[in-house]
């Protein structure tokens, strides 16, 4: 049996690279146990890279041959709707991760509202199982509490509603 805190820790020793954004993750191959590749947050230079996107490239561009059916990415936090399509798409079929969205809004993170478990099963044709919690405190540590809204106080010191709206499609 595969031991997950184990590589959870090594995915929470990845987040101190970024202590400002300590999204790091691991991916594993299951059978074996060998780290294949290993990625933090490197959203100052690249808004899309994530800590599992990172991963995910550094094993596409290592030139080894793996099976991704026996692929595990353990992260700090739960992959986010972009990385877990990311995921999906990388055939990787396990995601173990320390910390939720939710708690992480809770802590003041900014978070898009959908848990990676809505986007797999709105990804009918793909397989992917989720194991959360795992070392679930200490990854909460990592993220503590944020303050998302600093700066974004009207004048009078109420809090302003961002939001986006859908305007159609372009004209011509």
């Amino acid at each position: 049996m595969i031991d997950h805190e184990h590589y959870m820790r090594r995915a929470i020793e990845l987040a101190a690279k970024v202590p400002d954004l300590p999204f790091a993750a691991v991916i594993v191959d299951s059978d074996s146990g060998a780290i294949l590749a290993e990625g933090w947050n490197k959203t100052s230079i690249h808004p899309t890279w994530h800590g599992e996107i990172h991963a995910i490239n550094e094993l596409a561009s290592s030139g080894s041959t793996f099976n991704s059916k026996v692929l595990a990415l353990y992260t700090t936090a739960e992959p986010c709707p972009v990385c877990q399509g990311a995921i999906l798409w990388s055939g990787i079929q396990s995601v173990v991760y320390g910390t939720s969205i939710r708690s992480l809004q809770r802590r003041g993170w900014r978070q898009i509202d959908i848990p990676a478990a809505e986007v797999i099963r709105r990804s009918p044709t793909w397989n992917c199982t989720l194991i959360g919690g795992v070392l679930g405190q200490e990854c909460d540590a990592l993220f503590g509490i944020r303050d998302t809204h600093a700066g974004e106080e009207s004048n009078n010191g109420a809090r302003r509603e961002k939001r986006g709206k859908f305007v159609g499609e372009g004209r011509k």
